[in-house]
């Protein structure tokens, strides 16, 4: 095990993914780094399935190791959205500003104990022999009143962290990285990796 794949053009979740499997000792390419394009139709309905669909794809498409990942927000108030279309949530190019305005809008008077949300992350690895692996990680959380931080991407800047008393974008990198969902689900696929290395 020498490379594996990520099935990403996200910048800032590939500065995440190499922090976390930086012992690993296997070099981590995004998909634009492996020479790479696919258009891939997450039609999933869940986390998982939208997750196991991307490395599969690019698996079939070279042959390598590929690990894929899905993650969203789910906000208890309005019925767990926009879950699994938190990407493609009021549009694809609608940017995380107007989603982050948007979902603080519509909780407009909703009071702090009403507001719980979670960010949830499931990873799966696609190998070349058909095997499927998938890992889960959450994190439990708050929607705040307003976009806050800069150390985040996406809808971080309104994620509120209560035991910590900031919202994930304003959390340092190793502090996130250890409690945020992408980091408990890649440390889990991370002992799956290892084992199959060592094994």
């Amino acid at each position: 095990m020498k490379k594996i794949i990520f099935a990403t053009g996200n910048e800032g979740k590939m500065k995440e993914i190499r922090e976390i499997m930086a012992d690993l000792d296997v070099e981590i390419l995004s998909m634009k780094e492996a020479g790479i394009t696919a258009d891939i139709e997450e039609n999933g309905r869940t986390f998982e399935e939208n997750a196991v669909i991307k490395a599969r794809t690019v698996m079939e498409l070279c042959h390598e190791i590929v690990l894929a990942d899905d993650s969203g927000l789910e906000i208890d108030y309005l019925n767990k959205e926009p879950g699994v279309h938190s990407a493609r949530y009021m549009g694809e190019d609608t940017s995380y500003r107007i989603k982050n305005q948007n979902l603080i809008d519509r909780l407009a008077g909703v009071p702090d104990e009403k507001r719980t949300a979670r960010f949830v992350c499931v990873i799966a690895a696609a190998f070349p022999d058909g095997e499927v692996l998938t890992a889960e990680g959450t994190i439990e959380g708050r929607i705040g009143y307003e976009e806050r931080g800069t150390n985040g991407f996406g809808y971080d800047p309104i994620f509120y962290v209560p035991q910590y008393g900031c919202s994930t974008a304003e959390l340092p990198p190793e502090i996130k990285n250890e409690i945020s969902h992408r980091g408990k689900a890649l440390r889990k696929m991370k002992k799956e990796l290892q084992a199959r290395k060592e094994g």
